[in-house]
């Protein structure tokens, strides 16, 4: 799970509590309600629970149960804290501008056959990560400053990272490897003629390797994104069950080394003996079976649902409603290696056809901030406040478009441009994924705008696999996106530096050698008021360039059974942490 650093500015969460209007008993009795299980509404299955591959959040917060990495972040602090380590590292800058980051794993820490975890655990997950056959290349990234690691003859448990380059994210990533047994990973020790120096500096070369090759197929295979014998952590849950389309469950461990720890951290105290995690992917049928008692948790409630259920006298009784703020941001992504949106006038022009406010008011319904980029604005100091949002103005969206070429040659109602020689008419399919009332809105707001100034949108929803797998591929013209924003320093590279363009999130092809440059200086650059400079500007070429049109940072909309004590909502996403509910006693409606 990717972890999430010190956010420096306190966001407060904001919850009520739906108090009964009242109601009695039937015959002075009450029906309890103090089932341990918790249920969690997901809208889609996760893409896998391969700890190193995945890549959509549902997955991670799974995962999140099932293998536990060095570092954390503690959901009510938000600040960075020891699990599998026994504190956080010691950090010292080189004299050739590296860096050196030590570790002590805590002698509690154990794999399921009792085996204790150690640092050559660590090593091994790490040289999964740089495998190059390996399909992380979204990861990868995240992981390139680390270029070997020094072992301690007297002290198995304690390591240090060499590190070649000085790197914003260097105690945050190191801390973020998910550490998997080897005897369950890499049963034929295919990895183990391999040091993290070789991998690191000669990657292109090994990936011929025949014992890599071997290693990476099976690892990349589906037994090791869906069996549970082979989906194994340090970690207090093991994957029970996955039925798909319908639910997916994890069950606590017997035994586990972490319970020991109760009272060390959040991450210790874990209560419920299973989890099921139901998929309901379609939002209405998901409320209704909210308020049926068939789900216990739900996010991402539909606004108009949300302002709805307390009408609900069987929500009220059982429910706790949350609205804490996201750390995060939603988009339309442009894929400007296409021909049709290559210019950025005409790039432009669409961000002027999307009525930001509007959506806010109507879709959303007020649940939201207009945003004008990725950081989000309780970053205060790499937020760039000078950046204005396009505002919704038809106007000015003809000029650009006339500017960039297109005309009603035909006088047929849509406009049209020569492109490389052919004439074009100016359609494309704006994409989204099924289920997802609240993208579809906007698809057919965005829809009805264009059409008066001659643009047709087609507005097309894809099953949430191969909706991830289209903008992988950049198979697509325009699609609705969401990025996790987190409190820790913000290192584009994944997904807006062109070397991220394959394997990597760059979906929309966006950047150069100007861009990719600056991207590079900010991850480099530990001085907040340096990186600043170097974020503020980046923000304005991102603005101009116009590959994302953003939306708004939004507010999440949370419901959460009565039963559960330790059941407080988060910043971080998903907002809360389902493995620390505890049953308490409660009314409940027949």
């Amino acid at each position: 799970m990717k972890l999430k650093y010190i956010l420096s500015l306190a966001i407060a969460s904001t919850s009520f509590t739906m108090l009964s209007c009242g109601g009695g008993d039937n015959n002075g009795t009450k029906e309890v309600n103090v089932n341990p299980v918790v249920t969690s509404h997901e809208l889609s299955d996760a893409q896998m629970l391969n700890p190193i591959n995945y890549s959509d959040a549902g997955a991670g917060y799974i995962l999140s149960n099932i293998f536990y990495s060095l570092l954390e972040i503690d959901f009510e602090t938000l600040e960075l804290v020891p699990v599998v380590a026994e504190s956080r590292p010691e950090i010292e800058e080189t004299e050739d501008g590296g860096m050196l980051i030590t570790y002590r794993i805590r002698p509690e820490a154990k794999w399921d056959n009792g085996e204790q975890i150690t640092a050559k655990d660590v090593e091994f997950a790490l040289k999964v990560i740089k495998n190059p056959k390996v399909d992380n290349l979204n990861n990868k990234p995240y992981f390139e400053f680390i270029e070997d690691m020094k072992f301690y003859e007297d002290d198995p448990l304690k390591f240090t990272f060499v590190c070649k380059d000085v790197y914003i994210l260097a105690e945050v990533q190191s801390g973020d490897i998910d550490l998997m047994p080897r005897h369950i990973y890499d049963p034929k020790g295919l990895m183990d003629e391999f040091t993290i120096k070789q991998l690191a500096e000669n990657a292109p070369e090994l990936a011929t390797n025949p014992k890599i090759v071997e290693f990476a197929t099976d690892f990349n295979s589906e037994k090791y994104q869906r069996d549970p014998k082979f989906i194994q952590g340090c970690g207090p849950y093991l994957l029970k069950e996955w039925q798909t389309g319908q639910k997916l469950i994890i069950t606590k461990k017997e035994n586990w080394w972490g319970d020991q720890l109760k009272g060390k951290g959040m991450h210790f105290e874990v209560y419920p003996p299973e989890i099921i995690y139901q998929t309901i992917n379609d939002q209405t049928t998901a409320k209704e079976a909210l308020i049926a008692g068939k789900v216990d948790v739900m996010r991402g409630i539909k606004p108009q649902d949300f302002q709805y259920l307390p009408k609900s006298d069987k929500f009220v009784k059982n429910f706790v409603a949350h609205t804490p703020p996201q750390m995060a941001y939603t988009y339309l992504g442009l894929n400007v290696r296409k021909p049709m949106f290559s210019d950025k006038r005409t790039r432009q022009a669409l961000a002027h056809l999307v009525d930001v406010d509007k959506i806010i008011e109507v879709v959303v319904l007020g649940y939201g901030e207009k945003a004008i980029g990725p950081i989000h604005p309780a970053k205060t100091k790499q937020y760039n406040n000078n950046i204005t949002p396009y505002p919704y103005d038809v106007e000015k969206a003809k000029a650009l478009l006339a500017e960039a070429g297109w005309k009603d040659s035909n006088n047929d109602g849509v406009l049209d441009n020569v492109i490389n020689g052919q004439k074009v008419n100016f359609e494309f399919n704006y994409l989204y994924n099924q289920g997802n009332d609240s993208r579809k809105a906007v698809g057919l707001l965005l829809q009805e705008e264009a059409r008066k100034v001659g643009i047709t949108v087609n507005v097309l929803s894809q099953d949430w696999s191969i909706f991830l797998e289209s903008t992988k591929q950049h198979d697509f013209d325009m699609y609705y996106g969401a990025w996790i924003s987190t409190p820790i320093p913000t290192d584009h590279k994944q997904i807006y530096h062109t070397a991220s363009y394959n394997g990597g999130s760059n979906y929309t092809g966006f950047g150069n050698d100007q861009t990719d440059a600056l991207i590079d200086s900010i991850r480099i650059t530990l001085d907040d008021d340096k990186r600043a400079v170097l974020n503020h500007r980046f923000q304005e070429i991102l603005h101009d360039e116009c590959s994302y049109i953003f939306l708004y940072y939004p507010k999440e909309k949370i419901a959460i059974h009565k039963r559960f004590s330790n059941a407080e909502t988060s910043p971080m996403r998903p907002g809360y942490r389902v493995s620390g509910f505890s049953t308490q006693q409660a009314s409940a409606v027949n």
